[in-house]
Formats: structure tokens, C-alpha cells, sequence
């Protein structure tokens, strides 16, 4: 299993918006082959900062089966917009 973080610092009076165009979102991806989960947090002392923690059977799912499809196409349009800065994505595996 591999766990994908990114911290989303959305624009200033958009996080309702972004909200809901997440909601939209997440049933893109949660549909892609490799997909086991996922979690969208908000940050309590910053009101326009959030974490997208997605676990995924492998690296290959999410960098290729995810990013190269066309699905990723509408994930972007829905969300990328949002984003200042645009977030850095890393990966983890358990070390355990």
C-alpha cells in the first residue's frame, strides 16, 4: 500500500466552493483501478489549508492509472483551480 499526501492551500474565500467540487471529485477517484481510500482533512487553525491522504495499491496506480487518464482530465478542471500554491504530492510506504 502506498499513502499520498498533499496539503492543499486553497484561495482565499474558496473553500466552500472547493468543498463542494470535491465532493463531485472524489467520486472520480475513488472509481480508479488501485484505489483503496481516501480522507480529506481540514485544517483547524488555518481556514483555507487542507491534507488529501489517499492510499493506493501501488505507485503505478496513482502516477500512471490516475494521472494518464482521461478521468484525471475532469479531476483537474474541477479542482487544480483552487489550488495557490499548487500543492506538492509525496508518497509513502510503512516502513513497519
Amino acid at each position: 500500500m502506498i499513502l499520498e499526501q498533499a496539503n492543499l492551500h486553497i484561495k482565499a474565500g474558496e473553500s466552500e466552493m472547493f468543498e463542494k467540487a470535491f465532493k463531485e471529485a472524489q467520486k472520480i477517484i475513488s472509481s480508479m483501478n488501485g484505489y483503496i481510500r481516501h480522507d480529506l482533512l481540514k485544517c483547524i487553525e488555518e481556514k483555507d489549508k487542507y491534507v488529501l491522504l489517499v492510499e493506493w495499491q501501488t505507485i503505478e496506480d496513482h502516477e500512471i492509472g490516475f494521472r494518464k487518464s482521461s478521468e484525471y482530465q475532469v479531476w483537474k478542471k474541477l479542482l487544480h483551480h483552487f489550488y495557490d500554491p499548487f500543492p506538492v504530492v509525496e508518497h509513502y510506504k510503512s516502513v513497519l
